[in-house]
C-alpha cells in the first residue's frame, strides 16, 4: 500500500470514475476556470506592461528624465553647470533649454502652446526628435533663423505646413512707472504681450497628445531674445542611465547645486514621474481593476472546488465511516479531501501559468495570426499609432498571481474536508 495513507485515498478519489458525471464535470470545471483565471491574468497584465512601457517610452523620447531649474542669472553660466552635473554618477547627458507658454497663430486660427527653445546639438543628447521627424530635422533650427518645428497635431489644428509664417505670442507683465504710481494704485501692472514671427521648418509626430498637440521647437537663442532672459537659459534637461533611478537623483543633485551656490533652495527639480503623475496614477488604477475583475474568475472556480468536494464528501460518507471504523482520525479525513481538491486547483493553476507564459511570450505571433485569419485590426494603423500589441512579462507578478491562486484553492478545501471529518460511523453506517 502506498503511505501516507491520507494522501493515498485522496489521489484514488480524483482518479476514480465510480463516483456521478456530474461532480466529475464540477471537478473539470473547476480545474478549467482556475486555469483560465491564472492565465488570462499573466496575459492581460503584461500586455498592459508592455503597453504601458511603449507609452512611457513615446513621453520621455521628447520629455526629459528630469529637470533643474533656477533664475536666469544662475544659469547664466550654463556650460559649466552642465560639466557639474555630469560629473554625477548615473547622468547620461545634460542639455539647457528655454520654455515659456505662449499663443500660436495663424490667419484666424489661434491656439495655445508650450514653445521650447533648444540647442540641436545638445538636444540629441537627451531626447530622440530625429526618430520623430516627418518633415525637416531638428539641425534646420539656427540661431537668428527665427525657425520653428511644430507637433503634428499642433500643425494640424493651424493648418500649418513647412514654409508657413507663424505669429508667437507670449504675455509679459510691465511695472508701472514711477511717475505713474502717483496717479495709479502702486499695485496696478499692464499685460503687454510679445509678438514675433517664426517660420515653419518641420513637423514631428511621437504619437502622444502630450507633444504632438501642444510643444513646439525653437531654437534657445532665439527663445531666450524672445523671453527676454540675455541668452541664459530657463533649465537644465538631464537624461539618466536608469528612468526609475530619476526620482532620486535629481534632487540630490538640485540639493548638491544649490549648496554649492550658497542658497537654500536655489536649484529646483521635477522628474518624470512628477511630469506625468496623472498619467501613471490612471494606469496603475486600470491594472489594480483590471487585477481584480479577472482574479473574480479564479474565485468563482475555488467556489466550484467548494461545492465538488461536498458533493464527494456527501457520496463517500460509507466510505469515510468504515474508514473511521479502522482506526483512520478526523485529521487524517481532512487530508483526504484537501488532497483532492488541492490537486485539482492546483494543476488548473500551474497548467493556467504555463498556458499565460506561452500566450504572453508569444503574442507578437498570435495576435497577427488571428488578424489575417479574421481579416480584421486590433489596432487600425489609421487610427492608432502603436500597431503591435507589446508585451513584458514581470516574473514577479506571475508569481504574485500563482501564489494567490495556489492559496484560494487551499482555502476552497477547508470546508468541506471539515464536513468530512464530522461524519459520525454510526449515523453514516445505520442504513447500510
Amino acid at each position: 500500500m502506498f503511505y501516507p495513507l491520507p494522501l493515498y485515498v485522496g489521489l484514488r478519489y480524483v482518479r476514480t470514475r465510480r463516483h456521478g458525471f456530474f461532480v466529475s464535470f464540477i471537478s473539470w470545471v473547476s480545474m478549467l476556470g482556475v486555469c483560465l483565471g491564472v492565465m488570462a491574468l499573466i496575459v492581460v497584465l503584461s500586455i498592459m506592461n508592455g503597453m504601458g512601457d511603449e507609452m512611457r517610452s513615446r513621453l520621455l523620447s521628447l520629455a526629459s528624465h528630469a529637470t533643474v531649474t533656477s533664475t536666469p542669472d544662475r544659469l547664466r553660466d550654463w556650460p559649466a553647470l552642465v560639466k557639474r552635473i555630469e560629473q554625477f554618477d548615473g547622468v547620461v547627458a545634460v542639455a539647457p533649454y528655454v520654455e515659456m507658454q505662449a499663443m500660436l497663430g495663424r490667419g484666424t486660427e489661434l491656439t495655445g502652446a508650450i514653445v521650447r527653445g533648444v540647442l540641436p546639438e545638445q538636444e540629441s543628447r537627451v531626447s530622440e526628435f530625429a526618430r520623430y521627424m516627418k518633415v525637416g530635422s531638428l539641425a534646420e533650427l539656427k540661431s537668428g533663423s527665427q525657425s520653428i518645428i511644430l507637433g503634428a497635431g499642433l500643425a494640424w489644428s493651424l493648418d500649418a505646413r513647412v514654409g508657413d509664417q507663424l505669429t508667437v505670442l507670449i504675455p509679459q507683465v510691465k511695472s508701472p512707472k514711477a511717475s505713474d504710481l502717483k496717479s495709479k494704485a502702486a499695485d496696478s501692472f499692464e499685460l503687454q504681450p510679445r509678438i514675433q514671427s517664426f517660420t515653419v521648418t518641420g513637423i514631428f509626430e511621437v504619437g502622444a497628445q502630450e507633444h504632438d498637440n501642444v510643444l513646439a521647437l525653437v531654437h534657445m537663442d532665439d527663445a531666450a531674445a524672445f523671453l527676454g532672459t540675455r541668452g541664459a537659459p530657463t533649465g537644465l534637461r538631464i537624461k539618466f542611465a536608469d528612468i526609475f533611478a530619476a526620482p532620486i537623483l535629481a534632487p540630490q543633485i538640485a540639493a548638491s547645486l544649490s549648496t554649492e551656490a550658497g542658497s537654500a533652495g536655489a536649484f529646483t527639480s521635477r522628474d518624470w514621474t512628477q511630469e506625468n503623475a496623472s498619467y501613471l496614477r490612471a494606469i496603475r488604477i486600470e491594472k489594480t481593476m483590471m487585477t481584480i475583475i479577472l482574479m473574480l474568475i479564479v474565485a468563482v472556480a475555488a467556489f466550484n472546488i467548494v461545492a465538488a468536494l461536498v458533493m464527494v464528501v456527501t457520496e463517500k460518507r460509507t466510505d469515510i465511516a468504515i474508514l473511521r471504523t479502522v482506526g483512520l482520525t478526523p485529521r487524517s479525513v481532512i487530508a483526504i479531501f484537501m488532497t483532492q481538491g488541492v490537486l485539482i486547483g492546483w494543476i488548473g493553476a500551474l497548467l493556467g501559468v504555463a498556458l499565460g507564459l506561452a500566450v504572453a511570450f508569444n503574442v507578437g505571433v498570435i495576435v497577427p495570426f488571428l488578424e489575417h485569419v479574421f481579416g480584421m485590426h486590433v489596432f487600425d494603423p489609421d487610427v492608432y499609432y502603436i500597431v503591435k500589441i507589446p508585451s513584458q512579462v514581470q516574473w514577479s507578478q506571475v508569481a504574485i498571481i500563482a501564489i494567490t491562486a495556489l492559496v484560494l484553492t487551499v482555502v476552497a478545501t477547508i470546508y468541506p474536508a471539515l464536513r468530512g471529518a464530522r461524519t459520525e460511523p454510526a449515523d453514516a453506517l445505520r442504513y447500510e
